[in-house]
């Protein structure tokens, strides 16, 4: 996964349900810097860590069976 990068959000204090954005930053005050396009304008927004979920858009790579990554 890089940042910036293609989100969906789950957040229920903005009533978010799978709402698209691109993830800015993972701020150490714990929240998540979004832009999110609404009504044609880009907006930051930032949510509490703690109470948002999200995945990245673009799935990961398929790993190869038998190859072996040190993470």
């Amino acid at each position: 996964m890089e940042i910036p990068g293609k989100v969906s959000v789950y957040c229920p204090l903005i009533d978010a349900k799978g709402t698209a954005a691109t993830l800015v930053a993972i701020s150490p005050q714990g929240y998540y810097h979004l832009v999110v396009e609404i009504r044609g304008r880009r907006h930051a927004m930032f949510v509490p860590i703690a109470q948002t979920a999200m995945y990245f858009a673009d799935a990961e790579p398929v790993i190869e069976e038998g190859l072996e990554i040190e993470r």
